[in-house]
């Protein structure tokens, strides 16, 4: 998983210039944008695992469900790059991400044995397993995990989510917490999940939240609004955006959970339906997740 990961990273900084990274190329399974970086690390995910030979299944953003070999044991589940956005602009916001779970029927986030995530800029990553108890990383500075004990809304640094979703929801939501911490805290878009929760394993963020999923569910008529901005399609969060950030996260001590308060460890990993999209509100203590859920406007 590992060197899937460093190859992936070494197609999309050596052919970011070439492939012109800044427009659409066209549009995912699930109908997010794909952008013509996301095709040169789909095809540098499957190459390399092509080359390795091992019989795997792979799921990936813009192919779905592909085999390799007969009666594989285990499935990935590949983001090649969570946050093209970032990675088309040469920005930090752009993770690889890939997570393991034995190939059964319907896998679930619960199911995942092995995760990895690695920076696509600075080639930092973080790795666990069901084997070890903690998380092992590589390239940062300081100590990692490194969770910040923020409790206090107003001065929590944090990221959310507009990709797919209609702006005057969101703020109609959560505006009130934006006013409240844009100034003795931080507010971040960075269009990543793996990111955004990997920022709080790292002690650079202190929670991440995206509520679209539980909007939706709790109001079905806001349906049309979702699909007037994502273009027709269902854009909240995919099983492959959050996998291996969702695994992570809980054995870093980060409080993960959907908006509900409930656990996303039932997510089905080989589904990208509506009904099985997700929300997400993450923190790093637990009296800051539940601050979030009671404050923010439902």
């Amino acid at each position: 998983m590992q060197g899937l990961s460093r190859r992936i990273r070494a197609a999309v900084n050596s052919g970011r210039e070439s492939v012109g990274s800044r427009y659409v190329a066209g549009t995912a399974m699930g109908g997010d944008a794909e952008f013509p970086v996301d095709v040169l690390a789909e095809r540098a995910a499957w190459d390399y695992l092509r080359e390795q030979g091992a019989p795997v299944a792979v799921y990936t953003e813009s192919e779905g469900l592909r085999t390799i070999g007969s009666r594989p044991r285990h499935v990935l589940v590949i983001d090649p790059i969570d946050g093209t956005r970032g990675a088309a602009a040469d920005l930090e916001m752009a993770c690889v991400s890939i997570a393991a779970a034995r190939f059964t029927e319907s896998p679930t986030i619960g199911d995942i044995e092995y995760a990895v995530l690695q920076e696509l800029k600075t080639g930092n990553w973080l790795y666990a397993d069901v084997h070890g108890s903690g998380i092992e990383t590589g390239g940062f500075r300081t100590p990692v995990p490194r969770l910040s004990a923020t409790e206090d809304l107003e001065r929590m640094f944090w990221s959310l989510e507009f990709n797919g979703h209609p702006a005057h929801l969101m703020l109609g939501a959560y505006g009130h917490l934006v006013d409240a911490s844009a100034n003795r805290g931080g507010v971040y878009v960075f269009n990543s999940a793996s990111f955004s929760i990997s920022r709080i394993i790292t002690g650079q963020m202190d929670a991440y939240v995206d509520i679209g999923n539980r909007l939706l569910r709790d109001r079905p008529e806001t349906e049309s609004e979702f699909r007037r901005v994502g273009h027709g399609s269902i854009l909240h969060l995919f099983p492959y955006d959050i996998a291996a950030s969702v695994f992570l996260a809980e054995r870093a001590g980060v409080t993960i959970t959907d908006a509900y308060g409930g656990s996303l460890r039932d997510t089905l990993l080989l589904d990208i339906g509506p009904a099985n999209q997700r929300s997400c509100i993450a923190a790093c203590t637990a009296k800051l997740h539940a601050a979030l859920i009671e404050s923010i406007r439902w």
